[in-house]
């Protein structure tokens, strides 16, 4: 039996219902446009929710141009989102919602509770009373031959037509929660060149650990450190030791950064301060004094803070003849090498990169090569590290193609 293909001239159709998604759908839903949100998850919202397991880092309170600078390549096109929808707007619409939030130590911004799921709940509550209808277990397939939206659903498959289509798919980390990145397939048969799907705020292999420290350390992190590139990029704070190589915060806030040197050369080496707040010179000076019988172990925790994990990847990664010469191993402990191979695998990654490349989009996000389709949210070729940096855009660039959406649709 051939589909029945509605058309209906003032309906959006917005695919992915994350907080892009939602965000367009808020937007539409003020402008007197029938609004449906698709979703092949049982439930919308998923990697939303369970990125807030942990605590749900909403935005970041630094000033603007910091804040603006962690995007990167795409601070750009990206600040044009942001001046219609900053970190400041952010936690207004929140507060809007009936949620407050706190500012943490760090600068990132939190829910009160600390919570994803009542934030969630009441924007949902606040979205279906604005007349917008979500549908889930509704998985895209791309377009028919008719130029209609195809999906899967449990009754079976169903195609339509909408004035204007929002995707707001996501990437292709956690797939099991929806973003599998098969979204790219269907935009490449329409001619879309798109900027492959990488693993970004991820881990990192290394060729091997050894069994000791794979056994003993393995989940242990490593703090305090700072981390340098051949760049001379340097950051603190900290990172853990994995069966398989490191992750963490600190590895986020570089990833990109390594994963470009991985592809241009094979492998990349950072160098790790595992005494960043002393200086090497003072360092050489504690540790020359004589061990009076003390074991190494007991030497480097009493002179330079070293013991457990610390100590253990110092023995792991620095020549063992540094550890007969005092100033050799302030400087080992000072600049230690650490050569990663891979990263993980992008299903394990906190974001992805690559995607739909801004020049394929109109300032409103609209693609240029297929009129009223817009794309929004982590299909966006853009990368940010944690700290309410990924969310931020999220809702902005969400907000920014629905507004477009609107505007096509009323034009």
């Amino acid at each position: 039996m051939s589909p029945h293909v509605p058309t209906h001239s003032r309906t959006a159709a917005i695919i992915g219902g994350g907080p892009a998604g939602l965000m367009a759908a808020e937007v539409l839903a003020g402008t007197g446009v029938t609004v449906d949100v698709y979703d092949g998850m049982p439930s919308v919202g998923r990697k939303f929710l369970l990125a807030g397991v942990g605590g749900m880092n909403i935005t970041h309170a630094e000033d603007q141009p910091a804040f603006r600078s962690r995007y990167r390549g795409r601070e750009a096109p990206l600040s044009r989102c942001l001046d219609g929808f900053d970190s400041h707007s952010l936690r207004d619409w929140i507060h809007g919602l009936g949620i407050e939030t706190f500012v943490g130590s760090s600068g990132r911004v939190f829910p009160t509770d600390m919570k994803a799921a009542p934030l969630l709940r009441a924007w949902l509550h606040r979205l279906r009373e604005a007349g917008v209808r979500i549908h889930t277990r509704h998985r895209w397939l791309g377009w028919d031959e008719h130029g209609a939206l195809s999906f899967s659903t449990p009754a079976g498959e169903t195609c339509l037509r909408a004035g204007a289509t929002v995707l707001t798919l996501g990437g292709a980390s956690w797939p099991r929660l929806g973003s599998d990145g098969v979204w790219t397939g269907y935009l490449e048969e329409q001619g879309i060149a798109l900027a492959p799907l990488q693993p970004a705020n991820c881990g990192f292999e290394v060729a091997q650990w050894s069994d000791h420290l794979r056994s003993k350390f393995a989940g242990s992190p490593i703090k305090p450190v700072a981390m340098m590139l051949k760049d001379g990029t340097r950051r603190q704070g900290e990172f853990v030791l994995t069966e398989t190589g490191i992750e963490g915060s600190l590895v986020y806030a570089l990833s990109a950064e390594i994963r470009t040197e991985l592809l241009r050369t094979g492998s990349a080496t950072l160098y790790l301060d595992l005494a960043p707040t002393k200086e090497q010179s003072a360092l050489a000076a504690a540790l020359s004094k004589p061990r009076k019988g003390k074991s190494m172990a007991n030497h480097l925790r009493a002179h330079a803070g070293l013991e457990g994990a610390r100590s253990a990847l110092l023995r792991e990664l620095a020549p063992a003849k540094a550890f007969d010469d005092m100033q050799h191993l302030a400087a080992a402990i000072k600049s230690l090498p650490l050569t990663v191979i891979r990263p993980r695998p992008i299903e394990e990654a906190i974001s992805s990169a690559g995607g739909v490349p801004f020049e394929a989009l109109n300032e409103q996000l609209m693609l240029n090569a297929l009129p009223g389709v817009f794309c929004a949210g982590e299909m966006l070729d853009w990368e940010a590290p944690t700290g309410g940096y990924l969310l931020t855009a999220c809702f902005a660039t969400g907000r920014t193609a629905g507004l477009g959406a609107a505007a096509w649709l009323n034009r």
